[in-house]
């Protein structure tokens, strides 16, 4: 990701790759921890598919 974007730490969720905010986590992982913040995804491991602003980990290499 880090070839055409800008991807940074953050201080309120794991990463932020330019305006989008990601918090990674298993199958159990709430939406708590990044529910005020805009553009703001959950990655979750051990899931199928994606739903709302859940995106499964698996389908972060497909981007490669």
């Amino acid at each position: 990701m880090h070839v055409n974007y800008g991807v940074r730490s953050s201080e309120k969720s794991d990463f932020c790759i330019d305006d989008l905010t990601f918090e990674l986590g298993g199958r159990s992982k709430k939406n708590k921890q990044v529910a005020d913040i805009d553009n703001a995804y959950i990655v979750k491991d051990d899931i199928e598919y994606g739903y709302g602003n859940v995106i499964p980990l698996w389908a972060f290499g497909l981007t490669y």
